[in-house]
């Protein structure tokens, strides 16, 4: 699975953030969590980010962003109020400097369920998690918390390189087979979450 970013990076505060590449690419959020739950999360996560970088002023993100695009008014009110719900939703959880907002998280361990679960139950997704585990310990090793389960290690990783690449660092080969085992699981995985979700299939 390659993890195609809907942003690009701009100047705010000094700083480099994610910024939405087109005003449709706010709206497909919805699109994401229905098609590929991995990246849904990722884009989410960025959608965080740039919304602390404007310091959580949807004025800022309005004159910014929203203004820039030729979109009826309708569409950029859509876009707004979406953004102020998001700014509502993360104050409201105390998340202004870090952290991701409670319904993601709960996504994270409803995945992290299914994928224990798999573990027991299909030999195939058992191995492409043996390719990734030596990688997935590495990077355990590196994190803030130890605790932190497989997948949220995944995501992690995995939204750690898309930052590189959209700042045009360089990725050693070693980490870019890393990310590919972890892109490999997270793949299946995403799949089979949702066809469980829609009762295609049991586990």
């Amino acid at each position: 699975m390659q993890f195609r970013s809907p942003f690009t990076f701009h100047a705010v505060n000094s700083s480099l953030v994610p910024c939405p590449l087109s005003l449709e690419n706010m709206l497909i959020a919805q699109e994401k969590r229905k098609t590929n739950i991995a990246e849904y999360i990722l884009y989410m996560w960025q959608v965080e980010d740039l919304i602390r970088a404007y310091r959580f002023n949807i004025d800022l993100i309005e004159q910014n962003l929203i203004s820039q695009y030729s979109q009826p008014p309708r569409i950029k009110n859509e876009v707004r109020d979406w953004f102020a719900n998001m700014i509502l939703m993360m104050y409201r959880e105390g998340i202004q400097e870090k952290g991701h907002l409670s319904n993601l998280t709960a996504l994270i361990a409803e995945v992290t369920d299914l994928h224990i679960r798999l573990l027991n139950s299909e030999s195939g997704y058992r191995q492409l998690f043996l390719d990734a585990s030596g990688n997935i310990a590495e990077f355990r090793k590196k994190s803030a918390n130890p605790a932190t389960g497989d997948i949220e290690i995944c995501l992690n990783a995995l939204y750690g390189l898309l930052l590189l690449r959209l700042k045009k660092q360089t990725v050693s080969r070693e980490t870019e087979l890393a990310m590919a085992s972890f892109s490999k699981l997270l793949a299946r995985l995403s799949g089979i979450f949702l066809e469980v979700e829609r009762g295609e299939r049991e586990i």
